[in-house]
């Protein structure tokens, strides 16, 4: 984080240098048309770019040469919450390998989904692995991985919630099967292919149901942490709660094809958390460009670009019997924006739990946040009015303009809310 030295000059990490470098170059590469039509290759590289930068500053904590004064057990402490007594050396060892594993391990699934998706123009027709598992021939195994996924997505989220929401998610998880069964999507292992087809409209709104259960559940959580200050983790269970009701929804939302997107979201923010912002000690400003950071490349994991034509409308019929402006409107813009929405929920939830290293991290984080959001967005207003008599105003700039609009009032909203939800905690306190 950046902090002043002595000459009273602000002294940057590396790290800050990248994440203020990799923001600022990609406002500006807005401007040129090909590097709007290719984005994703933008966020492709400075994930990936993000990632070593990480890498190297586990291997400087825990593989950094030892003082003269021979303090080695420094060199093994997970975290400033661990004490070196408490603690078996054997698992602090594996800690330390588990954290040395997750910048890797996190390359290679950002690889592997980038294969799931071509997105893009000038790859778009090239045939990826969503094609091969969409195939009739493959649908055995497409329904052996989306069951994979969603057992996952289970053992990722359940681990922070009531055991209400717990059995409410284990349900929901299985409607979110039997609806992709049901439109002939995946398989069951007694059903045969092409048998059995249809809406799948009860099996949505049963999910549904369990969709909201989760989501009362977690706002009933929040109201009372407002008036009683008793169990501190209220809040905290409350946002997680909400979360996972989200996580559900989406998965419903998403084709079977692209549930390993949410799998390996889940699971890096998983990792990271465990493993790399708590044990280096990232501030809110850097936890916050890495969450915008994550959430812009899985924006384009899950497929989309930003041309009109691969906005998939067909979510917006899920669970009705016909068309609804209003629930279509929502439906789609939740499946388009999954990526970004997610990791926004997860940063809240996140600086919301570390609340013990600052009483001001979450307000800090939602600014960073709105500020990441809205600089880019000001910027891409100002280079479309000087560009609105180039050739590709109307096929690529203008596409693109209601993208930053829609996200930005995502994120707008996601911000108010939690903003609202922080300044009345703390009146309520005083």
């Amino acid at each position: 984080s950046p902090l002043r030295s002595s000459s009273g000059e602000w002294d940057l990490s590396e790290l800050d240098v990248l994440l203020l470098a990799g923001t600022v170059s990609h406002t500006l590469s807005l401007a040129a048309s090909s590097f709007v039509e290719e984005e994703h290759q933008t966020w492709y590289f400075l994930l990936s770019t993000l990632c070593l930068a990480i890498f190297q500053d586990v291997c400087r904590k825990y593989f950094r040469e030892r003082s003269s004064s021979g303090n080695e057990e420094e060199n093994l402490l997970p975290s400033k919450d661990h004490h070196p007594s408490a603690h078996p050396k054997a698992e602090i060892c594996s800690e330390r390998w588990l954290a040395l594993a997750t910048p890797p391990f996190t390359l290679v699934c950002c690889r592997i989904l980038r294969s799931l998706n071509q997105t893009g123009v000038q790859w778009a027709h090239v045939p990826d692995v969503g094609h091969w598992l969409n195939s009739s021939e493959h649908k055995m195994v497409l329904s052996l991985l989306a069951a994979f996924c969603l057992v996952l997505i289970y053992l990722l989220i359940q681990r922070r919630c009531s055991w209400v929401s717990k059995v409410a998610l284990a349900l929901g998880l299985l409607g979110v099967y039997s609806y992709r069964a049901a439109v002939g999507n995946v398989l069951f292992l007694w059903q045969h292919s092409g048998q059995n087809m249809s809406k799948g409209t009860v099996e949505a709104r049963f999910v549904y149901i369990f969709v909201l259960g989760i989501l009362f559940t977690g706002t009933k959580d929040l109201l009372r942490s407002q008036i009683s200050t008793v169990d501190s983790q209220l809040k905290s269970r409350g946002l997680w709660e909400i979360y996972s009701g989200l996580v559900l929804l989406v998965s419903l939302l998403f084709r079977a094809h692209n549930l390993p997107v949410l799998c390996c979201c889940l699971l890096i923010q998983t990792l990271m958390a465990q493993f790399i912002w708590k044990n280096l000690h990232y501030d809110a400003a850097q936890t916050t460009i890495m969450h915008y950071w994550f959430g812009q490349a899985f924006f384009y994991f899950q497929g989309n670009s930003n041309n009109i034509t691969t906005v998939d409308i067909s979510v917006g019929f899920i669970g009705l019997e016909s068309y609804i402006e209003a629930p279509a409107i929502f439906l789609t813009a939740l499946s388009t924006y999954a990526g970004p929405l997610l990791w926004a929920c997860h940063l809240v939830c996140y600086l919301s739990s570390e609340r013990d290293r600052s009483p001001v991290a979450l307000s800090h984080g939602c600014y960073c946040l709105a500020l990441l959001r809205s600089v880019p967005a000001a910027a891409y207003i100002v280079l479309v009015t000087v560009l609105r008599y180039h050739l590709f105003i109307w096929s690529v700039f203008s596409p693109k303009l209601l993208y930053e609009s829609m996200h930005l009032l995502l994120t707008a909203g996601v911000c108010l809310f939690f903003n609202t939800m922080e300044q009345t905690h703390s009146s309520s306190k005083s």
